[in-house]
């Protein structure tokens, strides 16, 4: 455990499901951050989490985890559909909750959570990791300076290459599965940060592989009244695409790669070390019609930003990383995008007039950037 901030107890933490999600993300990054303490496992691999974590006490279920007395807060990293169950259980034996992605299967989960947290005075955030992307922050900097002008067309893709359908329940015939549900979220989050909600929303889910049992390739469109952010996803993509191509009114960005931060800690290398979240693929900014684009170095990518900042907020030092507002926002989309699908038709996210207003951007750029100055020297 590393030591909480001077003058505070460290927030007491258990980890519910030891998968690909608690093992490679949540463990570490809770590790990582001052102020926080693992106290708690729930996991059915008793040998890995005894192999990774010797001192934390381990359960075999997820319920007891979830009310635990010496616990605070409650880490979520469970199959999808047992995601609204247990942050319910989690809140009200009085936790804290962080959800990961996504938050829920359905909208009414996701409210449903929302209020009981009000209701219970509990902090629930969801872990859009992605938003401290290095492509992401890069992307943020070149949209805040205005240097692309008005943004009219975003294509953002999360790609991976797995020709063979896999035992595992995010590719089977369950609620939450599918790569709509697993790789969306990210796609989602972060246009809602960049641009806010969207008015409409179009899709295309298909299953192109053979022996798939749900969705492993998607193309969703957030439609702006003078904007289209597409939104791609496939399992039978081996590379060669840009991460992101993003065009306006004076010029064009392109980033190819991903973030390192994924591999490093598949690689077991600690959070916040030398090198670390480093982007070794700078993105390329391309002006009128000059074909040697300016290169733009990304800034380091850092996902212990999201744990320091909910320990801040739970201390009543700052605000949460991610609100449930924004989490059930996220959600509204994924369901819109499934109805538009299943539809034919473009459909709308179906929020009310307070979940609207209450909605807030880390950045929002929906006002024309015409009136936003690039750094010195840039015309």
């Amino acid at each position: 455990m590393t030591p909480p901030p001077s003058g505070r107890a460290p927030l007491r933490v258990a980890l519910l499901g030891f998968g690909f999600a608690g093992r490679t993300f949540h463990a570490p990054l809770i590790q990582a951050t001052e102020g926080l303490e693992l106290r708690v496992v729930a996991s059915s691999q008793p040998e890995a989490v005894r192999a990774r974590l010797p001192e934390a006490t381990l359960v075999s279920s997820a319920q007891e985890a979830a009310t635990h007395p010496d616990v605070d807060l409650v880490v979520i990293a469970t199959p999808n559909a047992s995601h609204a169950p247990l942050a319910e259980t989690a809140l009200r034996a009085g936790k804290h909750v962080v959800v990961d992605k996504p938050f829920t299967v359905t909208l009414a989960e996701a409210r449903a959570l929302r209020a009981l947290a009000h209701e219970r005075g509990r902090t629930l955030s969801v872990f859009h990791n992605r938003r401290w992307d290095s492509d992401f922050l890069a992307l943020r900097a070149v949209v805040s300076a205005g240097l692309l002008g008005d943004v009219t067309h975003v294509e953002s893709r999360f790609d991976r290459f797995r020709p063979e359908v896999r035992q595992r329940w995010r590719e089977q015939a369950l609620p939450g599965a599918g790569v709509w549900q697993d790789l969306g979220p990210h796609l989602v989050d972060q246009a809602l940060q960049l641009f806010g909600l969207p008015d409409r929303v179009h899709a295309l889910l298909a299953r192109h592989r053979d022996g798939a049992q749900v969705d492993d390739w998607c193309q969703v469109t957030l439609v702006y009244p003078r904007r289209h952010v597409v939104l791609q996803a496939s399992m039978l993509v081996a590379g060669g695409l840009p991460r992101f191509a993003v065009h306006g009114t004076k010029g064009s960005w392109l980033k190819y790669g991903m973030d390192s931060q994924e591999e490093q800690l598949r690689a077991g290398r600690r959070p916040g070390s030398e090198g670390w979240g480093v982007d070794p693929a700078p993105g390329l900014l391309l002006t009128g019609d000059s074909r040697n684009g300016t290169p733009t170095v990304a800034p380091r990518g850092d996902y212990l930003r999201y744990y320091s900042a909910l320990r801040e907020g739970l201390s009543g030092s700052g605000a949460s990383p991610v609100t449930a507002t924004q989490a059930l926002a996220v959600v509204s989309v994924m369901e819109a995008a499934v109805l538009a699908a299943q539809s034919g038709r473009e459909q709308p996210p179906d929020l009310t007039p307070e979940e609207r207003s209450e909605f807030t951007a880390d950045f929002d750029v929906s006002v024309p950037q015409r009136s936003v100055p690039g750094p010195p020297g840039h015309n």
